[in-house]
């Protein structure tokens, strides 16, 4: 007798008709058409080595994301995505991302009065997997670029997973890291501190797109440094930042 409890029915399902069919099958149909998606452009990413890439025309997506807290495996959640475009060391103030997501639990007051982001605007906003589409959509198969990358991948894995059982496969580069190499005598290396050095103007702290755009604008000053440096390529940006 076949065991037709929904794990045992979808494993059913995608016996006979594959993937799309089985999550059909369990998920409303807009979001096992996400889920597919999202779980395509995963599979899709390393297929085509980035080593070679010149620096002078790379594609990447600075991003940065907002959440209720620092523990994505400890119940908080995302409240928003923001990130644009940057060619070689071309901000692209056009092509830019931001939508907010609803964390379908009650945001912390101190995080309400950092990010300006209310219950009532989030309990608007659309659920994690619709935005998490979205967001990929927007990056496609460019690497992805942030500060202190580590707390974002943190929570865009554990989105990813939660949604459609995929881990984060996009080539990434820490803003922090590159500063790190740079200036290896510097001590602060928040984005604050950074942004300053830099004489960048800061916007709006704390909001996903505001934080990326300035963000941007750091990789953008950091590649005239690379480049005078005479790093050609990702591969050879790897390498030198593997020994840091």
């Amino acid at each position: 007798m076949k065991d037709m409890r929904p794990a045992g029915r979808m494993w059913h399902l995608y016996k006979m008709g594959g993937l799309t069919p089985a999550l059909t099958s369990m998920f409303d149909a807009q979001s096992a058409q996400q889920m597919a998606f999202i779980r395509s452009m995963l599979k899709e990413q390393r297929k085509d080595s980035l080593f070679e890439i010149p620096l002078h025309a790379m594609e990447i997506v600075v991003f940065d994301l907002e959440t209720t807290g620092f523990s994505p495996y400890n119940g908080d959640e995302i409240i928003s995505f923001g990130a644009v475009s940057v060619i070689g060391g071309e901000v692209q103030t056009q092509d830019t991302f931001y939508k907010m997501v609803n964390p379908k639990r009650k945001i912390p007051d101190e995080i309400i009065k950092l990010t300006g982001i209310t219950n009532e605007m989030a309990g608007d906003a659309p659920d994690l997997i619709g935005v998490l589409s979205d967001f990929l959509e927007f990056v496609q198969q460019k690497i992805l670029v942030a500060h202190a990358i580590g707390h974002d991948k943190s929570f865009l894995n554990s989105a990813l997973w939660r949604t459609s059982k995929v881990s984060l496969s996009h080539r990434v580069l820490d803003i922090m890291m590159i500063a790190k190499w740079l200036m290896p005598k510097r001590k602060n290396l928040g984005l604050d501190s950074l942004l300053h050095a830099y004489d960048i103007p800061v916007t709006v702290r704390h909001h996903a797109l505001e934080d990326a755009l300035m963000t941007a604008q750091l990789w953008s000053r950091f590649m005239e440094e690379i480049r005078a440096r005479d790093v050609d390529t990702l591969g050879d940006l790897y390498a030198l930042l593997s020994h840091h």
